[in-house]
């Protein structure tokens, strides 16, 4: 097991860089070249993918579909972990960790489809490019980016019966019920923007902080 301790905290380690290379790309490169989060201008939009497919697929590789392989390596060794203190909180804090890390896998490939898709439909129909990536991003945010519930009640569950049974770190564990109550606010639209982006930017904290205590340990 202590193998798989170490490939789980590289897979930790793997999660926090994909998320910070997912903030960084998004605010250095994608957000001044015009891409913009949740746009209204669908046809804007979709002169940008079709203009920009190799760093968008790049940013997709990198937000959903690496980030969900590392999610169920670190899923597991984190069940390892605290399974033998706490069984039952920790079975269904990574039934949800796979549940989210499918809902992130889905988010990617729907993603990639809607790149290819809205690129090849711009050129000779931006207005229908424009319907299509209206349509899809809906779908792409329903599965991974509108809401954080799956995350969000895995990294709860987890730290809560981490925290109960003695397992991990106390303090690592009070971060992730921070992450885990942020993740849940997301589903009242008046939270969504701040309790999002405390969900985003401590799960960095926490992938890392989690990577490094199973190397460690």
């Amino acid at each position: 097991m202590t193998d798989f301790n170490k490939v789980g905290g590289v897979a930790g380690l793997i999660a926090a860089g994909t998320y910070l290379f997912g903030f960084v790309m998004l605010l250095a490169v994608l957000a001044p070249a015009g891409y913009s989060l949740g746009g209204d201008d669908m046809i804007a939009q979709a002169k940008f993918l079709s203009e920009n497919q190799f760093a968008m697929y790049m940013w997709n590789l990198g937000i959903w579909i690496i980030n969900s392989f590392a999610l169920v390596i670190l899923a597991i060794a984190l069940h390892a972990k605290v399974v033998e203190k706490s069984p039952a909180f920790s079975q269904v804090a990574t039934a949800f960790a796979l549940i989210w890390a499918g809902l992130i896998l889905g988010s990617g490939m729907v993603s990639n489809i809607t790149v290819g898709t809205v690129s090849a439909l711009y050129p000779t129909d931006p207005e229908q490019a424009g319907v299509f990536l209206r349509a899809l991003s809906a779908v792409e945010n329903g599965l991974g980016g509108g809401n954080e519930l799956a995350g969000g009640f895995w990294v709860l569950v987890l730290s809560w019966g981490a925290l109960r049974g003695g397992a991990l770190s106390k303090p690592l564990n009070i971060l992730g019920l921070v992450i885990g109550l942020s993740g849940l606010s997301t589903l009242a639209p008046a939270l969504a923007p701040i309790a999002g982006s405390v969900f985003g930017l401590g799960f960095i904290v926490w992938f890392a902080w989690a990577g490094i205590h199973l190397i460690r340990n």
